[in-house]
């Protein structure tokens, strides 16, 4: 699941004309990871003049443009939403952020300013527990979070239908379910309970035949 994970982040930044890189091709099993090891993907835009981060923390795609470098912590576990308590109890989700790491990251991107990004599935959706976890991230270091729902909805948006992408698995999955309508933009799925809407009565009327 890891590489899935790592893939779908891999094409977001990429389709943002993000250069990306991912020092490490092989799965750290049996032992503590080193510090090299922390880090899942670094990230380069060529097209930032200058590293301007969003002061709120967790960020959407436009917050990107003015980020110049990155290093990059990828957390899947699809099933839950990160709290407080998910970083007090698994505290290496948050070593990519530390110093060790960022000194290795610099070595590859270069000297500069740098953002710590997080890519994981979702924060608390709203109080005092969300408040807590946005904090608790601040004060590890990070400075940005990208929700996986944020990531695919915008290579969704982005994959077209007319278009094979036969060098990218996840490109080509997405592509060939919207060509099915499996999946549709979000323009589309404002219809989706319409009966009115015009591939809604294609659809019957090819059921009634």
């Amino acid at each position: 699941m890891s590489a899935v994970n790592e893939s779908v982040v891999r094409e977001y930044f990429e389709f943002l004309g993000f250069l990306v890189s991912q020092p490490r091709k092989y799965a750290a099993l049996g032992r503590g990871k080193s510090a090299e090891e922390e880090i899942d993907l670094l990230v380069w835009n060529p097209l930032a003049r200058e590293h301007v981060m969003p002061e709120h923390l967790v960020w959407g795609t436009d917050d990107l443009r003015t980020v110049a470098k990155a290093v990059i912590g990828v957390r899947g576990w699809h099933t839950e939403r990160f709290y407080v308590s998910t970083f007090e109890q698994t505290p290496e989700i948050l070593r990519f952020a530390e110093s060790d790491c960022t000194k290795i990251a610099a070595r590859m991107l270069g000297d500069g300013p740098m953002a710590k990004v997080l890519c994981l599935p979702r924060l608390p959706a709203s109080g005092e527990l969300k408040r807590q976890t946005i904090q608790t991230l601040k004060d590890k270091g990070v400075d940005g979070v990208i929700s996986f729902k944020t990531m695919l909805t915008e290579i969704i948006r982005r994959v077209e239908t007319n278009r094979n992408y036969e060098k990218s698995d996840l490109l080509q999955t997405i592509r060939l379910l919207k060509n099915y309508d499996l999946i549709a933009g979000e323009q589309m799925e404002l219809f989706a309970g319409n009966r009115h809407s015009p591939r809604r009565r294609k659809d019957e009327a090819a059921g009634e035949g």
